[in-house]
């Protein structure tokens, strides 16, 4: 499993993390391409190789042009929807804003969508997080882990005045993060950085066990006295056999067998008997736009003998949000169950099988004994049936 983990022993902002990205072989040309879709001209990014403390690091600058713009959530969102990302990039930029929003809002009293951002509304922070999440995609990485946390410490200058450190929105965007001591009299923590870390990352602790392949350097733009201000993000491949540990609900995963590999997701349930069908169709299909793992519903008996259902989603710890979101907003529950579930997933590839109607394609499947069965795709199947007129019950008996 392809897993990134940041070491941050100087902290983390928007900046150090592209400029780790890019060291790591990220095309510039790529995260140019998707920052300018934003619709804000000559804004590009500029990249040096510098030393800190003697080592050498990629420093990342946004060159944009002066704004005196302070965004609210609705527009860096519809920034967002209109630019060139995948639709699973947009998703995870827009999630992540609405973290940092929802993180202002809680600091400061009001609702999410009065939020107006100062620091993070800013062309390079918005430049800063499309960045890290067309990097994090390009480079493939399955699994994010990230060390403890440091802040720094002191005081930071930002719209509303000074305020320790962490900042406001940086503390609340860490709650229930392990943060690391640190006496460097700095903000070494930025909103933007602690956003990015906290939507991808899922267990913070030490280097666990794995391959190196690659290790990129981002440099932050403050030379520090105290030590290197870099942000270290090794790419590499887990050693599941000692990353196991029996009750542990994050998501290393330890394998069965080399086709049958443990896995954690997250399970989302929330009861319902007061909406019609209508509505209960609609949200599965706001659901299922997500990409989860899986959507059904149970039939239940609920209060009064009133029927009910139990609508059940399957995804994994980045979607939690987003997932509770869409119930809270197209249903009428007041509360959602979530809890780590671990899930025991065979090894399928995709292949082909030639059968009397021609070439249909088809899963590979490796069970845990090492024997493979093939299973076809129901939609060629489906053709398969339209296009000879024979019945769909026969087709799948044909070929089992």
């Amino acid at each position: 499993m392809k897993t990134a983990y940041f070491d941050c022993s100087s902290g983390v902002s928007g900046d150090m993390i592209l400029g780790a990205l890019i060291d790591l072989g990220v095309p510039v040309v790529l995260l140019d391409e998707a920052i300018r879709s934003l619709g804000v001209d000559g804004v590009r990014l500029e990249t040096q190789s510098v030393h800190r403390k003697g080592f050498r690091a990629t420093h990342v600058k946004v060159i944009a042009p002066h704004e005196h713009v302070h965004r609210h959530l609705s527009t860096i969102v519809g920034m967002i929807e209109r630019s060139n990302l995948s639709d699973a990039n947009k998703r995870r930029a827009s999630e992540i804003f609405r973290r940092i929003a929802a993180a202002e809002a809680k600091v400061h009293g009001i609702d999410i969508e009065e939020v107006h951002f100062h620091e993070v509304g800013a062309i390079d922070s918005i430049a800063d997080v499309v960045g890290a999440v067309v990097g994090l995609d390009y480079l493939g990485i399955d699994k994010v882990l990230a060390s403890p946390v440091p802040t720094g410490c002191g005081t930071v200058k930002i719209a509303h005045g000074i305020c320790s450190v962490p900042a406001p929105a940086t503390a609340e965007l860490l709650k229930g993060i392990p943060v690391a001591p640190s006496d460097v009299p700095f903000e070494l923590t930025t909103p933007t950085g602690a956003a990015v870390l906290t939507f991808y990352v899922e267990s913070f602790g030490a280097l666990p066990a794995l391959t190196i392949q690659a290790i990129g350097l981002g440099a932050g733009t403050r030379d520090l006295e105290q030590q290197a201000n870099i942000l270290r993000l090794i790419i590499g491949e887990i050693n599941h056999e000692h990353n196991h540990h029996p009750h542990d609900h994050s998501p290393l995963s330890t394998p069965h067998s080399p086709h049958s590999p443990l896995q954690t997701a997250w399970m989302v349930e929330t009861n319902l008997d007061d909406i019609s069908g209508e509505i209960i169709g609609y949200c599965i299909e706001k659901l299922w736009a997500l990409e989860p793992l899986d959507v059904w519903t149970t039939a239940i008996s609920m209060k009064k003998q009133r029927p009910g259902i139990v609508l059940s989603v399957l995804c994994r710890r980045d979607q939690l949000d987003a997932v509770e979101r869409v119930l809270f907003t197209e249903t009428s529950t007041l509360g959602v169950r979530r809890w780590p579930v671990e899930r025991t997933v065979l090894h399928r590839e995709p292949c082909e099988k030639e059968t009397p109607w021609g070439t249909v394609t088809a899963k590979r499947i490796v069970l845990p004994d090492g024997t493979e069965k093939v299973a076809p795709e129901y939609e060629a199947l489906r053709k398969i049936a339209d296009e000879h007129g024979i019945a769909l019950r026969d087709v799948f008996q044909a070929l089992r």
